[in-house]
This record gives C-alpha cells, sequence and structure tokens, in this order.
C-alpha cells in the first residue's frame, strides 16, 4: 500500500459526503466571525497595541509561567478579571480551547461525576477524554434529564463531587442554557456548575459580563470566558475559588506545561474587557442588529436562537449547505457552512454571525441573497 494511503482514501471519503474541510481566507461582508462587537479590528486596540509595544510590554512571555514566563500582565489581568467578573481568582491560558482541557483534565477527580449537556463544546470533551472521573451527557438544556441522572448517580452510592458542564449560550444554535433551574440543581445535589461564557461575554450581561453574571459569587461555579470572539483578542480565562486556581497551578498539565501568553497578548485582554464595559453603545449597536436580522432572517432560522447574535438557517444535507453558501460567498458575503460532526447528522447548516463589522444594510442584503439562493436551489 503505497505510504499514507489510508489519509489520502479518508480525505477521499470525506470530499464525496460534502464534509472536506479547507482552509479559506475571509472575504467579503463579515458574517462568519466571532468578532462580535468588532473588536478584533478596531483602531482602539491597534493602538493600545502599539502604544503596549512602545512602553516596553513584551511580545513574548518567554517560557511557562512557573518557568520565567509569568509577567506583570498576567498577574494584571488576572487580579481585574476576578474583580470585574466577582469572582475570588482568575487564571489566563492561552485560548479557550487550553482553558477547556485544563479544566476537565484537572478538577473532576476519580470517582467524581461529569454531567454535561449534550452539546458542549469539542474541547471540553477532549478535556473529559483526558480527565479521572467519569462522565455521562444529558440531553440538551433538559433539566429534568440533568436531574435523574445526578440522583441516579447517588442512588448508587455516588459519593465524588457532581460536575454540571454547559455553556451559557450554544455556538451552533445560539440558544441560552437554562442557568438559573442549573444552577438550583447544582446546589440540591452538592455539584459544582461550569459554565462555559465563549459566546456571552461582551454581548450580554452588565459590563460584558455575560450572561452568568447573577451566579459568580456563588463557590459552586466555575466560570470560562474566551477573550478571541466578541473581546478580539485571544486567550481564556478561567474564574473560581481561589483554592481552584492554585490547583491549576500545580496539577494542570495544559497550564504547567504550555508557554505563557504573550505579555501583550494579556494587557490587550485586559484593556478589551475595560472597553466593554466602559462602552455599552457596543452591546446596543448588536441588539439593533439582531433586531434587523429576526425581522428579516427569523423565518428562516430555529425559533430557539432568539435575542442572540447566532441564526443559524438549517439545509440539512451537506453538500446543499455547502453550495448554498458558495453561492451567497461569490455575491461578496462571508458565511460558511457548518456540516458533520460539529452539528449532528441531517442538521447541515449556515451559521450566520452578526458583528458590528457589518451595516444594518449588509443584514437586509443577506437576507435577500439568502433568499434568493434556497428559492434556486429548490427550483433545481
Amino acid at each position: 500500500m503505497p505510504r499514507f494511503e489510508p489519509f489520502h482514501q479518508q480525505l477521499d471519503a470525506l470530499d464525496n459526503a460534502g464534509r472536506k474541510r479547507a482552509l479559506v481566507t475571509p472575504v467579503g461582508k463579515d458574517f462568519s466571525s466571532n468578532d462580535y462587537l468588532g473588536l478584533a479590528r478596531s483602531s482602539y486596540l491597534k493602538e493600545t497595541a502599539c502604544a503596549a509595544l512602545d512602553n516596553g510590554i513584551l511580545h513574548g512571555s518567554g517560557g511557562s509561567r512557573l518557568l520565567g514566563g509569568n509577567h506583570p500582565q498576567h498577574e494584571a489581568l488576572e487580579i481585574f478579571a476576578a474583580k470585574h467578573y466577582g469572582a475570588e481568582a482568575a487564571l489566563f491560558f492561552s485560548t479557550g480551547y487550553a482553558a477547556n482541557l485544563a479544566l476537565f483534565s484537572t478538577l473532576p477527580q476519580t470517582g467524581d461525576l461529569v454531567l454535561h449537556d449534550e452539546l458542549v463544546h469539542a474541547s471540553s470533551h477532549d478535556g473529559m477524554k483526558l480527565g479521572r472521573a467519569e462522565t455521562q451527557s444529558f440531553r440538551h438544556s433538559d433539566l429534568t434529564d440533568l436531574t435523574g441522572k445526578a440522583a441516579a448517580y447517588r442512588r448508587a452510592g455516588g459519593t465524588g463531587t457532581i460536575w454540571i458542564a454547559v455553556e451559557s449560550l450554544y455556538s451552533m444554535d445560539g440558544d441560552r442554557a437554562p442557568l438559573a433551574g442549573l444552577a438550583e440543581i447544582a446546589g440540591a445535589n452538592d455539584a459544582v456548575l461550569i459554565i462555559d461564557e465563549a459566546h456571552a461575554v461582551g454581548v450580554f450581561g452588565k459590563g460584558g459580563v455575560g450572561l452568568s453574571g447573577a451566579l459568580e459569587n456563588q463557590d459552586n461555579v466555575i466560570v470560562l470566558r474566551t477573550c478571541g470572539k466578541a473581546l478580539g483578542v485571544e486567550g481564556g480565562l478561567i474564574t473560581m475559588p481561589v483554592v481552584l486556581r492554585n490547583f491549576f497551578i500545580n496539577r494542570a498539565r495544559a497550564f504547567i506545561f504550555s508557554t505563557a501568553p504573550s505579555p501583550l497578548t494579556a494587557h490587550l485582554v485586559h484593556k478589551a474587557i475595560e472597553y466593554v464595559a466602559e462602552n455599552p453603545a457596543l452591546q446596543t449597536q448588536l441588539r439593533d442588529h439582531i433586531a434587523v436580522a429576526e425581522n428579516r432572517l427569523g423565518t428562516l432560522c430555529r425559533s430557539s436562537h432568539a435575542g442572540s447574535q447566532i441564526f443559524p438557517v438549517i439545509i440539512g444535507e451537506d453538500n446543499l449547505a455547502v453550495q448554498i453558501a458558495a453561492s451567497l460567498q461569490q455575491k461578496g458575503f462571508d458565511v460558511r457552512a457548518i456540516r458533520p460532526p460539529t452539528v449532528p447528522a441531517g442538521t447541515a447548516r449556515l451559521r450566520l454571525s452578526l458583528t458590528l463589522n457589518v451595516s444594518r444594510e449588509d443584514i437586509t442584503a443577506l437576507a435577500d441573497a439568502l433568499t434568493e439562493a434556497q428559492k434556486m436551489e429548490n427550483a433545481a
């Protein structure tokens, strides 16, 4: 057999199924990124970065946090983030993926149980695979199913900690988790609630804290906020009780054995969080975009997205989703097809993401183009 033939075969199979991925440089109006508040392209962060470099802030950390890579900018960000989000402590990771990997591979112990919403991020799943605890999924946002599985674990003699893992705003459907009910279940079962705020931080909550602000000061709540979406930079912040921060520093391999994020990045994240908190007009502008999109795209999307910046247009068949996305790209809209295994089989979709990189007129034009593209595909 020729060298690497199995890889050729697998790629061919993906291609035939309409699921082969490729890297594509963004072109056209931005309806695919997670730069919800337009900060990644902002003059504010560009000017902040230039000023920071001029003032001697390093663009590289030089090592892991435990071996010479810990800089004042990391410490300042974590102190500020803990205070801003109402937690005891915070720890900064290079990416949200690394943060989730560290979280689920480090905190749940042998004999514990992780109960996770079936739609949580792939990074959470990868962390669980490296962890010591038993894991079970519960039906998406189904509090009854979650309660039953927690009760079954206790009835079977489980005495460990139950960890409940959810997203506050789900990335592919744009629907919100029932956080109040989840917190109530966590309290009743002596469980820890882990909330991934990746797609809500900056967009929702006073000061851009996300959807979990009312729960943050509870000692059984851990929150992950990524910094590369609405905040426009990169990295991941976990806020938590101080004892867990100390445990991460001593036991989290994804933290200990990784070169620290650059001090410049930590500084920019710090400034981005401040900027969002000081400019509530950004959230107001995005809400206006959402209202326009709901009016023009609402009938094409799942109703569960209501009120969020994520509009899923379910196409169903993989190749058809790719074809419609391609037709929209040709008309100047950066729209991407999302296919299995990222989403369940039979639910290939266009994930329309609203950002402040586009105008109200752009949203209206996209709605018209999408309606026309679907008519043409249905007639073909």
